[in-house]
């Protein structure tokens, strides 16, 4: 289907898609404890997922599926001496998707009783035919064998929600008390967790229950010259993970050192939040007084922290296949990289650039044992050595590139939403040779050590895009010198990849984190993280954020 005609019949589907219900972030308020209270048990869930399956089929559908979904947050923020706020949440409900006359049909219902899930599959069925009369191509779905019953949960030590919210609380006041103590002007500290409980059923004889949890803490310390009225802030140098509460028990054997001269330290498995507030306090009130960095050519040493928003923009997002299709247009754009882009053998990188996907790796955001259309997951080559030689793809994409098996890309942030592709964990595999960064560094005749995350733009196609971060430091004849400041780099995703030349070793990989994946319309939130190691980029142009052109 070639994209105008996409976009103009999506259009006309619009209205028989639409059905009301109750926002999915906030969900229902609760108290605490009841986080901890346990769902239906699987029995019940098979038997309220069949009565879903049963009537779906019994109304004309081909296929069926059904998620039971509960859905728990909780959010603590504090503020300088205070508690700003804390919240808990719940969402429970069910979403039915179904095939009936070749097209895709989808209702959802916080009734979750037999009766309740029967009518939202009944309903689902009505759309999929209405839908059909303005469907040009039937849905082909890539095989999947059913799994019968199966189960997965995020290997965590400790459940977050079991630990008090006084010691949550306690904690991130002391954040903030080292942080004033240090001499910060402000700062403010939060602890987000989240927990997916997902039962997935389906035609293809799978009965799948999974029990996902994701945790992130971080900050943002600011600090001003209160005669110039100048002011600079660091965010946290944490990244936020599949784990729990353990994450936060820091282990001295998780600490990774950045290039020396620099102050930064890295995070892998565990975080010390306390340490990191302390070192961004420091590095926050030098930055008042850095060099403003003279734009020109530079070579970039780019900490995973860094790293790890540039890979998810620049090669995460241009390789989910609605964009190469032109499927996803409206919301961030399609992709340069597209089928014909593909087939020319155009370098995406240089040689030493091999990045996978996976949906498999502990302690990522995105490590799940099935997808939502049940698919069991797993890891494969996006760029090897340099050349794209693949794409994420869901169940009723992979016939559309000449495959015949989902890579398990299809998720839905809850029940009441439809599940569509979301991007993997997509990560940077690191250097074969021994190299850490210190040595990666001494090489460097004139360049920028980059640590942290910051603002970017990058255009519909994801191709030209420009990026900041969090503290920089030049390097001049091997060795870091000083903090600059006002540093933002531009390219075009091919130019910077194929200017990699060197990468860290396995010892300095590291993962990054999207908490709030966005995507589609209506949007959805996703997680997903990014690994990489400390990665070399030579003769990258480097602006300065702070001059005025003209």
């Amino acid at each position: 289907m070639k994209r105008r005609d996409f976009v103009g019949l999506s259009g006309l589907a619009a209205g028989a898609l639409f059905v009301p219900s109750i926002p999915a972030f906030a969900g229902n308020l609760i108290d605490p404890a009841r986080l901890l209270e346990p769902g239906v048990d699987t029995a019940m869930k098979k038997r309220l997922a069949d009565a879903g399956l049963n009537a779906a089929k019994s109304a004309g559908a081909t296929y069926a599926d059904v998620r039971i979904g509960r859905s728990l947050n909780q959010n603590v923020f504090t503020r300088e001496k205070q508690v700003q706020g804390i919240s808990s949440t719940e969402s429970y409900g069910v979403g039915v998707r179904v095939i009936a006359n070749g097209t895709w049909g989808f209702a959802s219902t916080n009734s979750v009783t037999e009766a309740g899930i029967a009518k939202a599959a009944q309903l689902a069925v009505q759309i999929a035919k209405a839908n059909a009369k303005v469907q040009k191509e039937q849905v082909k779905l890539a095989p999947v064998k059913g799994h019968g019953e199966v189960a997965w949960k995020t290997p965590i030590q400790q459940n977050g929600f079991e630990v008090p919210i006084k010691d949550k609380v306690d904690l991130l006041l002391s954040v903030n008390a080292k942080a004033l103590d240090m001499g910060a002007s402000f700062v403010n500290s939060t602890i987000q967790q989240v927990n997916e409980q997902k039962y997935f059923a389906s035609t293809d004889g799978s009965y799948i229950d999974q029990d996902i949890h994701r945790i992130y803490p971080s900050f943002g310390v600011t600090a001003i010259d209160r005669a110039s009225g100048k002011f600079r802030t660091r965010q946290a140098l944490s990244a936020p993970v599949g784990m729990g509460y353990e994450y936060l028990t820091p282990k001295a054997a998780d600490k990774i050192a950045g290039p020396a001269g620099s102050d930064v330290i890295g995070y892998r498995n565990s975080y010390d939040m306390l340490e990191d507030v302390a070192i961004a306090t420091k590095q926050v009130k030098q930055k008042l007084t850095a060099k403003s960095v003279t734009p020109g050519k530079y070579d970039l040493v780019l900490d995973p922290h860094h790293l790890g928003l540039t890979i998810h923009e620049s090669v995460g997002h241009p390789l989910e296949l609605d964009r190469v299709l032109g499927y996803e247009a409206n919301y961030a754009g399609t992709s340069f990289a597209t089928l014909e882009w593909r087939a020319k053998n155009l370098p995406y990188g240089s040689k030493l650039v091999n990045i996978v996907a996976d949906k498999l790796q502990p302690g990522s955001l995105g490590a799940v044992g099935y997808d939502d259309e049940g698919v069991k997951t797993k890891q494969w080559d996006l760029i090897k050595e340099g050349t794209l030689v693949d794409y994420q793809k869901t169940r009723d994409q992979a016939h559309m590139v000449g495959q015949n098996e989902s890579d398990g890309c299809s998720y839905s942030q809850s029940w009441q939403d439809v599940q569509f592709q979301r991007m993997p964990n997509v990560s940077l595999q690191p250097g074969k040779s021994k190299l850490s960064v210190d040595e990666l560094v001494r090489n460097v005749d004139k360049g920028i050590y980059i640590a942290g995350n910051g603002s970017f733009s990058i255009d519909q196609q994801r191709y030209n895009f420009q990026f900041g971060g969090q503290v920089f430091y030049a390097i001049e004849k091997g060795k870091i010198t000083e903090m600059l400041e006002d540093v933002a780099y531009q390219a075009n995703t091919q130019d910077f990849w194929n200017s990699c030349s060197a990468i860290c070793d396995q010892s300095d990989y590291r993962l990054f984190g999207a908490f709030n994946d966005g995507k589609g319309q209506p949007s959805q939130s996703s997680a997903v993280s990014h690994g990489s190691a400390t990665t070399r980029f030579n003769g990258v142009n480097v602006i300065n954020t702070a001059r005025k052109i003209g």
